[in-house]
């Protein structure tokens, strides 16, 4: 089934009329009176509704029925990742949204390559947010995750520690498993924070320790810095019966 997204003040109690990109996409799908669309508010809540009219420049459709998305998480899932070159961000705010992430959330560590000024990166999230929700929209999410820029290592811990479960990945961990820290407690929200190409600092680590995150491995095997908050998000989807 078609599926739009709609900002909240679109989505009126019975009628809703889409204009923008929105109409273009139903005007390219060849929508007819009578069919039926779903339109997401992008928040996880969604109408069912049924074509009336479709003009130049707007499709106006009629509110069926309203339901919360079946297609999030149990578990909301924020992915963070320092800044890494080239496209990887984008790559894995794609695939992070494909998967369930609820948010994913970039951010600088010492060994950061890329260190975007504030016009570039104004200009980056921009992109970012379009690149989710883009991605939301093909794999018929009802939320569009939000994509934040944070200016510090420790505004990053201290937002990550406000999950229920925050999970700080290290490869020079070996006692402590992703199994392991999942297994220990309840919680409804996560936090998986990852290092850049050159990995985080022995004293970032540390700091990430005191301030209560979990420290885990990911495994004998050192995986790429696109790879590794990908893993670990799957890892978490699958331990909570998402897969």
């Amino acid at each position: 089934m078609t599926r739009f997204f709609a900002t909240p003040e679109e989505m009126l109690p019975e009628f809703i009329v889409l204009t923008g990109e929105n109409a273009k996409h139903a005007k390219v799908l060849r929508l007819k009176n009578g069919e039926e669309v779903l339109v997401c508010d992008g928040q996880g809540r969604e109408c069912l509704c049924a074509v009336s009219d479709v003009s130049e420049g707007q499709i106006s459709l009629v509110v069926r029925s309203r339901q919360e998305s079946a297609a999030e998480a149990v578990v909301r899932v924020s992915v963070y990742m320092a800044f890494s070159k080239g496209d990887k961000l984008e790559h894995v705010i794609q695939k992070a949204t494909e998967l369930g992430a609820h948010e994913i959330v970039a951010f600088p560590s010492t060994r950061c390559v890329s260190r975007p000024d504030e016009k570039s990166l104004k200009k980056k999230l921009e992109r970012w947010q379009k690149i989710a929700a883009s991605a939301a929209e093909q794999s018929g999410r009802g939320l569009i995750p939000e994509v934040v820029a944070l200016g510090s290592f420790h505004e990053a811990l201290s937002r990550a520690t406000q999950a229920d479960k925050a999970i700080l990945f290290y490869e020079n961990e070996q006692a402590v498993t992703l199994r392991m820290s999942l297994q220990a407690g309840e919680y409804h929200s996560v936090s998986l924070m990852t290092g850049p190409e050159g990995g985080l600092e022995a004293a970032e680590v540390e700091k990430a320790r005191q301030m209560g995150l979990d420290i885990c491995t990911l495994g004998k095997r050192i995986l790429r810095c696109e790879t590794a908050p990908l893993c670990a998000l799957s890892a978490v989807m699958y331990h909570v019966g998402e897969f």
